[in-house]
């Protein structure tokens, strides 16, 4: 192969990258229509529920016609709803550790667009304080034709604080936090629908 067709093969596979990058579409979240939360018990059965005013997130459209959610939460800015001790615990460094990992991060694994219409489990990576795992959430059926956009995309799934290195306050707090997402994109971002096949993959429990 000579000098020059080294140059014509790198270029051409430059081209295709490109192309492919521009081929992905993303339809924001919308923070107005939106919901992200979680609950926790502590030890003598009351229910916690924290909320997180403050995310980024988007539901991309792969170049294949699978989508892929990307979601970050700033845990600085996480509440406790009616308890400003709860709101402080969780955001120090026994919970979320807010002033060293600012951000909780979920990002799904390629999934088929029915996914979202017939509801199942969408697995995908979630990083709490530095620390990344495999984890799952579990999507509601749709009540619309255009989950996201004529009604909530609605999901739900637990994880253990512990295989995050949240284990303080073992003594108030139980072990199983349940995270729950009310999820519509921002108007004038649809979502086409293609043809995928689903992709059936085991999951951890929820």
């Amino acid at each position: 192969m000579t000098p020059r067709d080294v140059v014509a093969a790198l270029a051409a596979a430059c081209l295709t990258i490109v192309l492919l990058l521009a081929s992905v579409r993303a339809a924001g979240i919308d923070p107005a229509t939106s919901a992200i939360g979680f609950t926790l018990k502590t030890r003598w059965g009351k229910t916690l529920v924290g909320h997180f005013p403050r995310y980024e997130g988007e539901i991309a459209t792969l170049p294949d016609g699978r989508r892929q959610v990307r979601l970050r939460l700033a845990a600085t800015d996480v509440v406790i709803d009616d308890s400003t001790t709860f709101t402080r615990l969780t955001r120090g460094e026994g919970f979320f550790e807010a002033d060293r990992y600012p951000w909780v991060e979920f990002e799904s694994e390629p999934y088929a667009s029915s996914l979202t219409r017939h509801g199942g489990r969408l697995g995908g990576r979630v990083t709490i304080r530095g620390v990344q795992r495999r984890e799952s959430f579990v999507i509601q059926p749709a009540t619309c034709e255009r989950p996201g956009v004529e009604c909530d995309i609605v999901a739900r799934g637990s994880i253990d604080r512990n295989d995050y290195g949240m284990d303080r306050w073992g003594f108030a707090l139980s072990r199983k936090v349940v995270f729950s997402l009310r999820v519509r994109t921002m108007p004038g971002h649809d979502m086409p629908e293609r043809a995928m096949s689903e992709h059936a993959v085991p999951e951890r429990g929820t």
